[in-house]
């Protein structure tokens, strides 16, 4: 059974209303194993879990834990071995850590590719493209290569590309782990500022408990392997967040405290 921890700071003021009402994201009962009898490797045991529309979690755990997993059942990129997985809302986007960005297309076109995939004429892919690079704060870099920009900015991009998708859930595989530290801070900023206009339901798996605190509506905690929810925790802190606040600190403190006790249990085993 998943422990629900509200853990507010003292003397916070109330967070900012939740999501909309309804599920975005239904788990039931999923389970993923790998390989065949005698060598199977089981990567999620017995995951429920709803995410709400508009709503902001992570998924936090040690390596191996399940968490990619689990997003590429969401996204619908594999079929879990038990259980079932729905999306009421409709249909998902991945995003992954590393840009994955067409060399050889411009900056625009990248961003197009999708919409061009699903048979969307030249004007309106290019309307929604300039549309995408203003929400990302890149308009002027169209024309661009890739070679061309930072690593923060290719992950604008990249995250431009799957909003292009035009789907109500967005999932995001450790996109910021290869940044250093202030790019990786501003870009909080931004996808905070665009989850915000957009209203999407985002999952976001991170190492970094801090990210997790900073960004999220809650923090889900998973086992190490197999991965199984073992406490949620609603993030009760106001926004804007700083990733260096004592509050944050504070939270993310609290559930990496349990998290080195699952890890513990683990190398037990």
């Amino acid at each position: 059974m998943t422990v629900v921890s509200r853990i507010r700071a003292p003397g916070a003021e109330a967070a900012a209303p939740g999501p909309a009402p309804g599920p975005a994201v239904v788990l039931d009962g999923v389970s993923k194993i790998y390989g065949r009898v005698g060598a199977a490797v089981p990567a999620l045991d017995h995951v429920s879990l709803e995410v709400g529309v508009g709503e902001f979690v992570c998924l936090v755990g040690a390596s191996g834990c399940g968490k990619s997993t689990l997003l590429n059942l969401i996204a619908g990129l594999d079929r879990p071995s038990a259980g079932s997985v729905t999306r009421p809302a409709g249909e998902a986007t991945l995003m992954f850590q590393d840009a994955s960005l067409f060399l050889w297309l411009s900056v625009a076109r990248n961003i197009e590719l999708p919409m061009r995939l699903r048979g969307i004429g030249k004007a309106a892919r290019q309307a929604r493209s300039a549309e995408l690079l203003q929400l990302v704060r890149l308009d002027g870099f169209a024309t661009k290569r890739p070679h061309e920009l930072s690593g923060g900015m290719r992950q604008r991009v990249a995250l431009a590309r799957a909003l292009a998708q035009d789907r109500p859930i967005l999932l995001m595989d450790e996109p910021f782990g290869a940044l250093d530290a202030m790019t990786r801070d501003l870009l909080h900023e931004e996808l905070e500022r665009i989850w915000r206009e957009t209203g999407l339901a985002v999952i976001f798996v991170t190492h970094n408990v801090r990210e997790a605190v900073r960004l999220a509506d809650r923090v889900v905690l998973l086992s190490s392997r197999p991965g199984r929810i073992v406490d949620t925790y609603g993030v009760d802190i106001p926004r804007p967040r700083r990733i260096d606040s004592a509050e944050v600190a504070g939270l993310a403190a609290t559930i990496t405290d349990r998290l080195r006790k699952e890890v513990a249990k683990h190398g037990r085993r």
